[in-house]
């Protein structure tokens, strides 16, 4: 078996730069917490909650402490209840969420009508939402574009970690939705540079191995991208879940790994598989 590492994968800027300011504030303040998972890596958050900085999910239920806000980003009524109960803030807010909710903010202010190209549930369009003050359409599928109305202008503003090819097709279908439309392309170049390199890897593989965070859209999205060209995928979140059989009758096997995956279970997987390789 030769195993193969993608050009590009794991952290990018923003979740680095997330994990950066929580464990700074790790070791600051006593009380530091993270309002959500800070990223969506279960292990990453494991080992902040080992180093004393838990997941809240109710800001009501504080008292004194110091409020990480995770990578996501949140809405402005999050910002004025620890304003109003005189809570710390630490905003690990990736600046490049934190220019979605910036623009959607303007347009609204300018009067302007928001479709957001998005999942519904995911944090990030939550919050970017919360900025369009219920100003804003969420569209996730083809579904969702049938049903919205027919505007005289329309300005488009896609969840950053969204799929490149999927945000195309939406664009086209809302653009028949409007006689002008506007858009803001804001898939951030980590998400397209992963998705690309996924891509480019994957069509000279027998089998691809996608590491991250079940719960990471960016990830699974990887995965997706992985199976569309044809390679047999596995989305795992560590080596633990590796499994030799996998392996037997294919000699060709790449790796991947979503933006919130941290080099060390990178890494892991990569020398288990190798292990893996011997044994066959």
């Amino acid at each position: 078996m030769e195993i193969y590492k993608a050009k590009v994968m794991g952290f990018c800027y923003g979740v680095r730069r997330a994990m950066n300011i929580a464990e700074k504030a790790a070791e600051t303040h006593d009380n530091a917490v993270t309002f959500g998972p800070l990223i969506h890596n279960p292990q990453v958050v494991s080992r902040l909650e080992a180093r004393g900085v838990p997941v809240v999910n109710d800001l009501n239920k504080l008292n004194n402490e110091t409020v990480i806000i995770r990578s996501h980003g949140v809405g402005p009524s999050c910002y004025n209840t620890l304003k109003c109960k005189h809570l710390g803030l630490v905003d690990a807010t990736c600046p490049f969420v934190r220019r979605n909710q910036e623009i959607t903010k303007k347009l609204v202010a300018d009067g302007k009508q928001v479709v957001l190209i998005g999942e519904k549930k995911h944090p990030e369009m939550k919050s970017v939402s919360e900025w369009a003050v219920g100003k804003s359409f969420i569209v996730e599928t083809m579904e969702d574009v049938d049903k919205l109305p027919h505007f005289e202008e329309a300005h488009v503003v896609i969840q950053t970690t969204f799929s490149v090819a999927l945000a195309d097709e939406l664009i086209e279908a809302i653009s028949r939705k409007s006689d002008n439309i506007s858009v803001h392309k804001t898939i951030c170049a980590a998400t397209s540079e992963r998705q690309q390199a996924a891509r480019e890897l994957a069509k000279q593989m027998d089998v691809m191995i996608v590491v991250g965070g079940k719960n990471s859209a960016n990830t699974g999205r990887l995965a997706e991208v992985c199976r569309n060209e044809g390679a047999i995928t596995y989305h795992i979140e560590t080596a633990k879940e590796l499994r030799k059989e996998w392996f037997k009758s294919h000699y060709k096997v790449g790796i991947t790994a979503g933006a919130s995956t941290p080099d060390w279970i990178i890494e892991e997987v990569f020398f288990i598989m190798e292990d893996m390789n011997e044994m066959l």
